[in-house]
């Protein structure tokens, strides 16, 4: 994308008319008709205060601008390019749009400001008979002329005016500086709070003064027309921003030392009274709304076929008609065409006060996303984001946040109307433009840094730990994962919401070439199953000759909360002899070196039932496993799959204990808040010549999960026993917590 790719055929300009054109919008209309009016209504005080405010929308942008034309090739489209090309087309051709109405509306703004500097000869005509004046009858053939001088001479005409109208503007700020007046010989003390009564609210004569400041992104508009944009945008914007802001202050100050609150109340033109030589203001107004509007005619087209060289628009012919330019002068001739046609329309309206107040709305989502560009490139920390011109993170944040903020306090409703009005054109540039990339890549970049903090957060704040506050953080390592997703499906249900998890496929050998591609495949085939089960889980490969050197390196493995992980996970298929159970067995003393809770998921054909129904067993035993079990059986039933599932709690005691034990168990449900109902909770005692495992199998056959207690111990010395002989239920957990959990 960009216009004049062709350097023979660009103008070539340099810094010079970045900084003209932006303080000659600056020091514009606004100056000249409504400071006056902003120092009757708020005050000199708050007058400054405004200007501080507005200033803390714009100096950021112009900051932001700077720094992100220092990043990369600006071309044209100015602030159109900076936008589109940070947050992508999706983004920024919505945003373009906006900032294009905003330019094209700024252009009918500065030509009905160029007809009240006409107000002052009304009296002179009416002495002719030319009574009720219409300011249309200057404004249309105005508008007309323009135009028509501008599609002939195009940004020649605008550069060559440019000059002389800078000199005209400051041969009459010069003269009202130097002016006296009456009331300004008489004033003993400045009355720094004063104003009218019942006058406008601060934000109001924000909304009708901040066009004034916008000015400040106009020379970025002639970014394809720029011999050195990377250099010219930066300090001809600054330099034009911070001249201006002082201008402003000045002014102000001016104002209110100089003429009465109602003199400043009563007449747009109150200025010409206190300058040296009155019709410098009028003409200084006049040449200052000129050249503000032919900026702005340059630059809208500008942007707008920029907008339609990127396919913005939903037809391709509209924007192949649009994006044409004309020979010779690379004028954006169609595009200039249809900002005419805007700019008439809102000449007709005739209000300067509506027209400001739309612009100021348009302008400031343009300028709270530039900032918030500048923002995110700071934090996602991109080691290709390298600006020559470097802005600080906070000041754009300011920027972006200063503006949502003003925009609802100038007006929530107007905010809304404007928030709306972009998400439906960027639905509709979503819909249609072919480049749908950028945004990820910032954002991929922040939620980077976000991640990257929060482990840092998280590892630092663990050794204040306590245990009742702990969630699981799940590693779980399985050889079978494209044979059966049992053992994904339980970490994925554990990490849904209120734990973490890691899953690794464990390929078997050793690393190569060969083996290196087929675990990125696995990972892929692996990713596309998250995805379809929409897992929280954090998925990996490793390829290992064994299983001592699996566990050896995935206990020393951190969590991806940050912190270290505090259980494994292994899995066996409860009805295949060659099923690993063995080696798992054997690495148990390996497992516990680092203190984590190991669970073991015997996989059945049932693959989890309904989802209905999950058992815990609690015998005399096992007491110590009892409350991680029922903590992982509240953390199971969390995850919509399990959304209709009963916790049972299968208590298997001696007979005298019974009652006691029933107490123990349904207080620790209360105090812990725990889903189960007391009718949920069984206690069982057995014939002396009952097995254990043969009572398991009658009361949890019908169960979808069976959790049970394993003591490390009895592991190694009974060996793979321990986990075989529950053929009749479904699938079995079973856990060893390395240290007692508290469910208080």
């Amino acid at each position: 994308m960009g216009l004049n790719l062709d350097k023979s055929n660009q103008q070539g300009f340099g810094t010079a008319p970045v900084f003209f054109t932006s303080i000659s919008t600056i020091l514009g209309a606004i100056l000249f008709l409504r400071f006056g009016y902003a120092v009757a209504n708020l005050g000199l005080l708050s007058t400054l205060s405004m200007v501080l405010v507005g200033h803390l929308v714009t100096i950021p942008t112009a900051m932001a601008i700077s720094e992100i034309a220092t990043n990369q090739k600006v071309q044209g489209g100015g602030v159109y390019y900076i936008i589109s090309r940070s947050f992508g087309i999706t983004i920024g051709g919505s945003i373009g749009i906006s900032l294009y109405l905003s330019q094209a509306i700024s252009t009918a703004f500065y030509i009905i400001a160029f007809a009240e500097a006409f107000r002052p000869l009304f009296p002179l005509l009416e002495q002719y008979g030319i009574v009720n004046l219409n300011l249309r009858w200057i404004t249309i053939p105005m508008s007309i002329g323009l135009i028509s001088l501008v599609m002939y001479k195009g940004a020649e005409l605008g550069m060559k005016t440019l000059y002389i109208v800078v000199a005209i503007l400051f041969i009459s700020l010069v003269s009202f500086f130097i002016g006296k007046t009456d009331f300004s010989e008489s004033l003993e003390v400045i009355n720094w709070s004063g104003h009218i009564a019942d006058g406008d609210n601060f934000f109001k004569v924000l909304a009708i003064c901040f066009p004034a400041f916008t000015g400040i992104a106009a020379g970025v508009g002639l970014s394809g027309d720029l011999k050195s944009p990377e250099k010219s945008i930066p300090i001809g914007t600054m330099l034009a921003g911070i001249f201006g802001m002082v201008i402003y202050l000045l002014v102000a100050y001016k104002l209110s030392i100089s003429a009465s609150l109602e003199d400043l109340a009563g007449d747009p033109l109150i200025m010409t009274d206190i300058s040296f030589w009155g019709p410098l203001i009028p003409i200084g107004l006049a040449a200052a709304a000129l050249s503000s509007a032919i900026g702005s005619i340059l630059v809208a087209p500008r942007t707008l076929q920029a907008i339609a060289e990127d396919k913005v628009l939903p037809n391709g012919a509209v924007n192949n008609w649009l994006s044409k330019i004309k020979k010779g002068s690379n004028e954006p001739i169609n595009s200039s065409l249809i900002t005419s046609v805007i700019t008439l329309i809102f000449v007709l309206i005739g209000d300067i006060d509506v027209v400001a107040q739309i612009i100021t709305m348009f302008f400031m989502v343009t300028y709270g996303a530039i900032c918030l560009i500048s923002f995110l490139e700071h934090f996602a920390s991109d080691p290709a984001y390298r600006p020559v011109f470097k802005s600080r993170p906070i000041i754009s944040l300011v920027g972006a946040l200063m503006c949502g903020y003003l925009m609802f306090k100038i007006s929530a409703t107007y905010t809304f109307i404007a928030l709306i009005f972009m998400a439906l054109l960027y639905q509709m540039v979503r819909q249609f433009t072919p480049n749908k990339e950028g945004l990820k890549a910032i954002f991929q970049g922040v939620l980077f840094q976000l991640s990257r903090q929060f482990q840092i957060f998280l590892q630092k704040t663990e050794k204040n730990d306590v245990e009742d506050h702990w969630r699981p953080a799940v590693v779980c390592v399985s050889r079978n994962t494209f044979k059966r997703f049992s053992a994904f499906n339980l970490v994925r249900w554990i990490a849904h919401k209120y734990g973490f998890a890691t899953y690794i496929h464990l390929i078997d050998g050793y690393l190569s070439k060969e083996t290196n591609k087929n675990a990125e495949k696995d990972l892929m085939r692996l990713i596309k199953i998250s995805e379809a089960s929409k897992s929280k889980v954090y998925l990996d490969t490793m390829i290992s000759p064994s299983m001592t050197s699996v566990i050896a390196q995935v206990i020393q493995l951190p969590s991806v909360a940050g912190k270290e992980n505090n259980m494994l996970m292994f899995e066996f298929a409860k009805k295949d002899p060659d099923n690993g159970l063995k080696q798992l067995i054997d690495n148990f003393k390996l497992m516990s070196v680092t203190g984590n809770d190991i669970c073991v998921l015997g996989s059945d054909e049932r693959n989890f039932g309904v989802k209905t129904e999950i058992h815990i067993w609690l015998t005399p035993k096992d007491l110590e496993n009892a409350n991680l079990m029922i903590l992982l059986g509240f953390i199971i039933i969390g995850h919509p799959e399990w959304k209709k599932a009963k916790i049972t709690l299968l208590a298997c005691f001696p007979e005298p204990e019974l009652e006691d034990r029933r107490n123990q168990i349904l207080d620790l449900i209360k105090t812990g808040r725990l889903p189960i109902s007391k009718n949920n909770v069984r206690l069982l005692t057995r014939a002396d010549n009952t097995d254990m495992k043969t009572m398991i199998n009658q009361e949890s056959r019908d169960a979808d999960l069976t959790i049970i207690g394993i003591r490390l111990e009895a592991a190694k010395k009974i060996n793979e026993q321990v986990f075989y002989g529950y053929d009749d239920i479904g699938d079995v957990l079973f856990i060893h917590t390395a240290k007692r959990k508290d469910i208080s």
